[in-house]
């Protein structure tokens, strides 16, 4: 029996080389690389294009991984540590936190804890450039 070649993934292997990389893809990977591929090619579209900066994009993330409908813990630290590399401060990610907490509070119940978290990070990571 001839073994499968392992389709060509840039778009995998750009966002795993990025540190912007959710670990529950790992597997995803290894299983269905391209059907991964095809979701990160899909989901790098507004990245690569669109007046947005970064940092809103990085905000609306926060939004949605802290919304009561998907309160995705990884995901909201990952986003806030993109939106703080990409200029956003404190209060900015406060205030998408709690725009989402419209939601339900349980947005801010998860969010903030990680954003303060994420901001003392953000800080030593600063000071040790």
């Amino acid at each position: 029996m001839k073994r499968a070649r392992r389709p060509k993934t840039p778009f995998t292997d750009a966002q795993r080389e990025s540190g912007d990389w959710n670990p529950l893809w790992t597997t995803f990977s290894a299983w269905d690389p391209e059907f991964l591929e095809a979701y990160l090619r899909l989901r790098n579209v507004p990245f690569r294009n669109g007046p947005l900066p970064r940092k809103y994009k990085e905000l609306i993330l926060v939004a949605i991984n802290a919304a009561t409908t998907h309160l995705y813990a990884p995901g909201v630290r990952r986003h806030i540590r993109n939106a703080l590399q990409h200029g956003a401060t404190r209060r900015e990610i406060l205030e998408t936190i709690e725009l989402t907490t419209v939601l339900g509070i349980h947005s801010s119940n998860l969010a903030v804890p990680i954003l303060a978290e994420e901001l003392a990070a953000h800080r030593k990571r600063r000071r040790a450039k």
